[in-house]
């Protein structure tokens, strides 16, 4: 019983941390069951980086720069970030257990399907792209092609 006590407790605790995700970022679900990682890489990209979210899901972009591009926004606490279709911008961050971040790739989507244009299904499925293959293409992004980051 001692071990049911346990994921009680850590049970409580996240769903606590979502009540508090919840209250901050009411436009955001933070489901449990599937959205939980995108909303916090969606919520970072909107506090740190020159995004603003769209209040309705639509399937390639998540929200917008100020000058009107558009962003794809991937999370992940894993070694891969996905994509399905090509965005205009994708933003891959990895996020880690202690609530720190790293961007994985800021730039065109177009690069990254140049890059892996000839992985079966690319543009049509989801598929699983590694962190170091990602933010070695980033390494390469000019400035201005790139999700410009707030002043913090």
């Amino acid at each position: 019983m001692k071990h049911r006590a346990d994921l009680n407790t850590a049970l409580a605790l996240i769903f606590r941390g979502i009540g508090q995700l919840k209250a901050r970022f009411p436009e955001k679900a933070f489901t449990i069951d599937g959205r939980l990682v995108g909303d916090i890489g969606e919520v970072i990209a909107a506090l740190e980086y020159d995004v603003t979210l769209f209040e309705v899901q639509t399937p390639a972009h998540d929200g917008q720069t100020s000058d009107g591009r558009k962003v794809q926004v991937k999370a992940t606490f894993k070694e891969k970030l996905t994509i399905t279709a090509v965005p205009e911008l994708y933003l891959g961050l990895q996020l880690f257990e202690d609530g720190t971040h790293k961007e994985i790739f800021n730039g065109p989507g177009a690069i990254i399907a140049e890059k892996f244009r000839h992985r079966s299904g690319f543009g049509e499925k989801q598929l699983s792209l590694s962190i170091s293959a990602l933010a070695t293409l980033s390494r390469n992004v000019p400035s201005h092609q790139r999700v410009a980051r707030r002043a913090l």
